[in-house]
């Protein structure tokens, strides 16, 4: 790799290299444990890990008893494990969380692994900072999701590829390893990204060197475990279930995609990334401009670009888009933004470093206000949207978390006036800047969002509205993560295909409400929602046969 002139930057000391290996922790553990699961991504897959966890079986992801079959189930056999280790001391849905801050702390290690073999000592940490700083991480890296299995498997690609030139059985290992991962996480896009990705490095001299194609070849050695024996497992269980996972909600997926070729979304990922991956998106394209007569002669910019720009084009021509699918892309631009450290003007260092203790000490002191304001109800203008957004929400003062924000709000202060003049306090107070923040929404302000993010109060509801006696419990419209809340927050068993033996009736939107009314055969009991959201209305229904036979009952 280019060996890059020494800056005036201060070298990170043992000392210094515990106190960002806090801040990363801190952003990372912040958030994992002390609420249930959240619409809709937390509490999808806590559905499927709660059947992994009920019934032993892995093999068939299932959710509400019925399979869906569009991932494989690594991250949720790894949130199974986590919840069952943890069980004596978190809830199930906590210990299931941490699987989240498992993979993740594996991305932030590999990531700055990278930044230390292509750009040199101390490179590590500032990637790491710059990964944890950009804003499409942070609530992302905090939910139950099998993209962050994914991330952790590209970034260990990326890293056995900086590798490939000198240390050929460790990188073919991290190569392979990280298209198995991301394979059993999200199926066929970390192998694809493999394929594209070398074979758009051997465009470039530099790479096609005995070396390189020796750490492919064990990469596939190594790879071979994780694409065959769970499609082979699956194969032989169901060979149905197998067909719908290979064929229909993937390789067909993706090729009547294209045979439709409907790309209207096709720039969605360009439209996010300057907010997304702000602040590492300029840094980049500063370290690219800063380079430009030499960015397609160096391997470390070569590699970096040819990930971003295939990432960048798989992810954008692939049938569902969405905003989290993006995280990938960060990894490539957080290591080119590590090469900006090296050349970044001091103006630019300072304006971006003034413009985050400026925006953030800002939104801290708008959230410390409108959390006093909703603890004293002062009316405010602020006070009064906040209670209208959740309401039902009660506030009340727990001197823990009040004590957890106020060290954290002055640690921050203390960061902010003590971090020595550097290229890399931009980022780090970046970094410390969105930390607290998000200490900030996990202890002030967790019970707020709870309210309206968790199904525990509706179920609550729904459990005492239910008949001491009845029998089984129908559905109709009601979604199959919604479905799974229901059976682990109120052990209430619901199905699909049951509509005419059921005494109960459980709907979900307005279409079905509508249909159920329109007969004479049921009477609603209950209604209700998540608090704040009125835009899915759930009712539950008696069927009025079952209600004279139970009068009739002595």
């Amino acid at each position: 790799m280019y060996s890059y002139p020494p800056t005036q930057e201060h070298p990170i000391t043992k000392a210094k290299a515990w106190l960002l290996a806090l801040l990363c922790a801190v952003w990372l553990g912040t958030g994992l444990v002390g609420h249930g699961p959240w619409h809709s991504s937390d509490a999808y897959s806590f559905g499927l890990v709660y059947h992994i966890l009920q019934s032993g079986d892995w093999l068939v992801p299932t959710l509400a008893g019925e399979p869906h079959m569009d991932k494989p189930p690594l991250f949720y056999v790894t949130a199974a494990f986590f919840a069952k280790l943890f069980s004596p001391l978190l809830e199930l849905h906590d210990g299931a969380r941490l699987a989240s801050g498992f993979y993740t702390a594996f991305t932030l290690l590999f990531v700055g692994l990278s930044g230390r073999e292509l750009f040199g000592r101390g490179r590590g940490w500032s990637a790491a900072i710059i990964l944890i700083g950009c804003l499409g991480m942070l609530v992302r890296s905090h939910e139950l999701i099998t993209d962050l299995a994914l991330l952790t498997g590209c970034a260990m690609m990326i890293y056995g590829y900086t590798l490939s030139m000198r240390r050929i059985l460790l990188a073919g290992m991290l190569i392979g390893n990280g298209i198995g991962i991301g394979f059993m996480a999200k199926g066929f896009i970390a192998p694809t990204l493999f394929v594209l990705i070398s074979a758009a490095l051997l465009l470039f001299r530099t790479w096609r060197m005995r070396p390189f194609f020796s750490s492919l070849g064990i990469a596939l050695l190594f790879a071979l475990p994780w694409l065959t024996v769970w499609p082979f497992l699956l194969y032989q269980r169901s060979p149905e279930l197998f067909m719908e996972w290979v064929w229909t909600l993937n390789i067909g997926h993706w090729f009547d995609y294209i045979q439709r070729g409907d790309y209207a979304e096709a720039l969605y990922y360009v439209k996010i990334l300057p907010w997304f991956a702000w602040p590492a998106l300029p840094l980049a394209a500063w370290a690219v401009w800063e380079a430009r007569g030499r960015v397609l002669h160096e391997t470390e910019f070569q590699l970096l670009l040819v990930c971003f720009f295939v990432m960048l084009l798989t992810l954008s021509v692939v049938p569902n888009i969405k905003e989290v699918f993006a995280l990938p892309i960060l990894l490539p631009l957080a290591l080119l933004a590590t090469a900006a450290l090296s050349t970044l003007r001091r103006g630019a260092a300072n304006a971006l470093d003034w413009f985050g203790i400026m925006m953030f000490g800002f939104v801290a002191i708008l959230m410390w206000w409108g959390w006093a304001g909703l603890l004293q109800d002062n009316h405010a203008k602020i006070t009064r949207w906040l209670k209208d957004y959740q309401p039902g929400f009660e506030p009340a003062f727990h001197a823990t978390t009040f004590w957890v924000a106020v060290t954290f709000t002055v640690l921050w202060v203390l960061l902010v006036w003590r971090v020595g003049r550097s290229m890399r306090r931009a980022v780090l107070n970046w970094a410390g800047g969105v930390t607290l923040l998000w200490v900030l929404a996990m202890t002030l302000w967790l019970p707020w969002l709870d309210n309206g993010k968790s199904y525990r109060g509706m179920v609550a509801s729904l459990k005492q509205a239910m008949p001491l006696h009845h029998g089984c419990i129908a559905s109709l419209d009601v979604g199959a993560t919604q479905r799974a809340m229901l059976q682990y927050l109120g052990n209430i068993t619901t199905h699909t295909q049951t509509l005419l033996v059921c005494d109960l009736l459980l709907v979900q939107g307005e279409r079905a409400a509508k249909l159920v009314e329109g007969e004479t055969t049921w009477i609603m009991l209950w209604e209700g929602n998540r608090k704040g959201v009125k835009s899915e209305p759930f009712r539950l229904y008696q069927r009025i046969e079952q209600i004279a036979q139970r009068s009739a009952i002595p």
